[in-house]
Order: C-alpha cells, then sequence, then structure tokens
C-alpha cells in the first residue's frame, strides 16, 4: 500500500531539533542574525524538560553560599534574563527560592508554553509542532545536511547548512553515526515523574518546615517511619517541594522511579521508558497519599498534574571535541573558549538520598567544543547532550545553562552561515563577544 500522504520539504540557514530551554534559545538567537531559522519540536509546546517533564524551576541562576540563608548572588544573564523577564511581565514566575544552599525560580509551565510561543514568533522562526525527526540526510557521508521528519501532513525533509541538535538525548548525532555515549561512569540516574498538587495551605506548610524547597530532618524521618509502616511505598527519603506562582500549589520532586522488579531504567530503551512512565504514576500517587496523611498544610491536597512524560536527567550525549571533566566542576574551571557558567552543585540522583555536592562562592565555566561533535560536519549540539563526564554533567545540565547553551550555540551556528565556516573552526571568542553582546555578563 503506499502511503497517500504528500511529501513536502523546506530550507533553512539553520534547522534547530527540539524546542527546550536550549532549543528555544538556539532558534531565537539564531533567526536575529538574519537567518532563516526552522524549529522542529515533537510536543505541541516549546519547553522540553522544563515543561513536559514539568521540571517547574529556573535552576543554576545562583551562586552557592555556605550560609544557606545568604542573599541570592545572580550569575546567569543574556537570553536567560530576557525570559525571566518575560517570564514575571506574565506573573508566571516566584521570587528566588531557597534550594539547599542556593535559590531557584519556580515558573508556571503554561506560562512558559506562551512566552517560548512569542520568542519564536517575534524573532521569526519558522516552528513546526507535532513534529518528530525520524533519520538523518548525509552529504558524503560526514556532513549533516538536515534531516527527515514524521508530521500528520507527510513526511517532511528539511535541509539547513547548520543543524543543531537540541533533542536532549543527542537523538540526531547518533542517528548520522557520529560518536556517542552514555554516562561515562555507567550509573544511570533514576527518572522523576514530577507533579503538582493543589489544595495545599502554604503559610502553614512553610510556617512548619521552613522555607527551604529541600526538606530534610522531620520530613526524612515521616517518610522512613511510613515506609516501616508497610502502608506507602515511598522509594525516595530526600524531597523537594516547592511553592509555585499559584497560590495553593506545590511542585513536588519527590519520586525515584525503578522498574516492577528494582532495578535502573534505562530511558533508551523504549520498553524501560514506558514502565517508568507507568511506574511513575503510580508514586505520585504513593506520594501523594502520603502528604495528606503525614505533612501540616497538606491535609487537603490532591494532584493537580504530572509531567507529560518522566523526566529524564542523563541518557545519551554526544562526543565532543572537548569534554567537561568532572574535576573542572569540582575546581570552578575557567576556559578560554568558555561560552557558558555554572555554579549548580554535583546533583546526583541514585538511591534514596539525592546527593548535593557544592561549589562555594565560585563558578566554572563550560567551553564551546564540548558542543561540537569530535567527527561530523555541519553540526552542533546543544543542551544537556553535551559532552561532559558523569558527575559534571549532573551539575551542567539545568535550565539557566540550558538557556546559556542555547544562546552560545545559536551564536555560533550564525557565526558559520556567514562566515562559510565549519562549526569547529569558529574562534570560541567571537562567540563569547557575541553572547557579551547581548549581556550575558561573562566578563
Amino acid at each position: 500500500m503506499r502511503d497517500e500522504r504528500q511529501p513536502f520539504a523546506l530550507e533553512a540557514d539553520v534547522l534547530v531539533i527540539g524546542g527546550g530551554a536550549a532549543g528555544l534559545a538556539a532558534a531565537v538567537t539564531a533567526a536575529r542574525q538574519n537567518l532563516k531559522v526552522i524549529l522542529l519540536e515533537r510536543y505541541g509546546f516549546a519547553g522540553g524538560g522544563a515543561v513536559a517533564g514539568l521540571s517547574g524551576t529556573i535552576c543554576g541562576l545562583f551562586e552557592a553560599r555556605q550560609d544557606a540563608k545568604a542573599a541570592p548572588v545572580r550569575l546567569v544573564y543574556g537570553f536567560a534574563e530576557e525570559f525571566i523577564q518575560r517570564m514575571q511581565a506574565r506573573g508566571g514566575l516566584s521570587g528566588p527560592t531557597l534550594y539547599g544552599k542556593t535559590y531557584t525560580l519556580v515558573h508556571d509551565p503554561l506560562t512558559w508554553r506562551e512566552v517560548g510561543d512569542g520568542l519564536l514568533a517575534d524573532s521569526g522562526v519558522q516552528v513546526l509542532y507535532h513534529t518528530v525527526v525520524s533519520d538523518v540526510l548525509m552529504d558524503g557521508g560526514e556532513r549533516v545536511a538536515g534531516v527527515v521528519a514524521y508530521t500528520k501532513q507527510g513526511k517532511l525533509r528539511v535541509t539547513a547548512k547548520i543543524t543543531i541538535d537540541a533533542s536532549g538525548d543527542a537523538d540526531v548525532t547518533a542517528m548520522a553515526g557520529l560518536p556517542t555515549y552514555r554516562s561515562l561512569n555507567g550509573v544511570i540516574q533514576n527518572p522523576t515523574m514530577i507533579f503538582r498538587i493543589n489544595g495545599v495551605d502554604v503559610k502553614r506548610f512553610l510556617d512548619t518546615y521552613g522555607d527551604n524547597s529541600v526538606l530534610l530532618g522531620p520530613v526524612v524521618e515521616m517518610i522512613q517511619k511510613a515506609n516501616a509502616s508497610r502502608k506507602y511505598a515511598l522509594p525516595r527519603q530526600k524531597i523537594f517541594l516547592f511553592p509555585t506562582p499559584r497560590p495553593d500549589q506545590l511542585l513536588c520532586n519527590c519520586t525515584r522511579i525503578l522498574g516492577e522488579d528494582g532495578r535502573d531504567l534505562d530511558p533508551l530503551v523504549a520498553a524501560d521508558l514506558t514502565e517508568a512512565e507507568i511506574q511513575g504514576r503510580k508514586q505520585v500517587r504513593e506520594y501523594e497519599r502520603f502528604f495528606r496523611d503525614y505533612l501540616v498544610g497538606c491535609e487537603n491536597a490532591y494532584v493537580n498534574d504530572t509531567g507529560v512524560q518522566v523526566g529524564i536527567r542523563q541518557s545519551r550525549q554526544a562526543m565532543g571535541v572537548a569534554t567537561l571533566a568532572n574535576s573542572d566542576v569540582v575546581k570552578g574551571t575557567k576556559f578560554g573558549s568558555g561560552i557558558a557558567r555554572s555554579a549548580w552543585p554535583i546533583e546526583q540522583h541514585a538511591g534514596a538520598i539525592p546527593k548535593l555536592e557544592w561549589l562555594f562562592n565560585d563558578y566554572y565555566e563550560i567551553p564551546y567544543e564540548c558542543f561540537v561533535p569530535s567527527a561530523g560536519e555541519s553540526l552542533l549540539v546543544a543542551g544537556r547532550c553535551l559532552s561532559a563526564e558523569a558527575e559534571a554533567m549532573a551539575s551542567a545540565r539545568v535550565t539557566a545553562q540550558c538557556f546559556s547553551y542555547g544562546h552560545a550555540i545559536g551564536h555560533a551556528a550564525a557565526l558559520a552561515v556567514h562566515e562559510k565556516v565549519q562549526p569547529r573552526d569558529i574562534d570560541p571568542i567571537a562567540v563569547r563577544v557575541a553572547v557579551n553582546r547581548d549581556g550575558a555578563q561573562l566578563d
């Protein structure tokens, strides 16, 4: 039988795959350099893990301080600042919320979608939602010339001078047969089904447990007691609960998803990813029941929603010309080719108690070369599929940094097109100058 739908084709200077924080920033930035930019996104909205995965926070904006009550010190600007201002104008963003030894901002996911739509429209990006890449077009075996994608209309063929893989899972890089890898230490970070609960007396909750969204001490003990009673199944004891821009709501980062048989699930295995979704929803209901039974202010709480998909922290990454090392994060390494900065802790989600390793009163930089694949041409990556060792990745993957990566890589793509050179031949200093011109404040 023949597919009766008619295939169609598009051309672009820059093609961006994935509309998460990195893809959004890359597409908008490249389009502002007078280029034809196409963004393909599998969902019906931009936002990626922040919205579909309901991560719900803009993490990585602030430095960390040993004194948890120290005033927030802002570290990341540029595209992230523009996004924040638009979110604030719509009332979709909280003020700084204490998270361990640093701060984060909590966002409303519907507002995130609307701000994303506005940025893309204002910059002239051609967006196709509900579009899933199924193959990569190669020119001469080395150059990524574009992609083939599935749409309801029919097969879409997009050719481009530069392609940016912001898929989160390095899908385009893998489809092109270029070097990729999974966690360099072999540990899979557990997926999380994040959810929101309504009906919370937030004032009573905060008066009882404090304003730090990382709940320790009494709450950990209550979870242990609940598990010991055998009336609950709560695999994660250290939980994060954030007040949101809505008055009676908490954002809940609580679950630790394992297979029915207790094994770690691999988000790159179709059956495992499916099981993660199912197990995640089951765990949400367990924590909802625990909250109502144990936590002050949550007596009448109920689940408002879960992520559209389970939250993935780490999956497949592109092997880059350079790799961000674990030691770079711990030591606060600065690079001449640095195009973004971070002070977010190494955040390891494996086991019942997530582990946080802090870098105080300092930050590290992420080099441009971590976003340039070690082989192939006309391809850049952005977002959490950057080249980084496992612990470094557990710090470098969060939202504010993804905005910064996209901002920088959008400029790199534009430089490659305008100067008719390959991404590996771009001077990283030129990228740094470009993002600073946009207010990134790296110098």
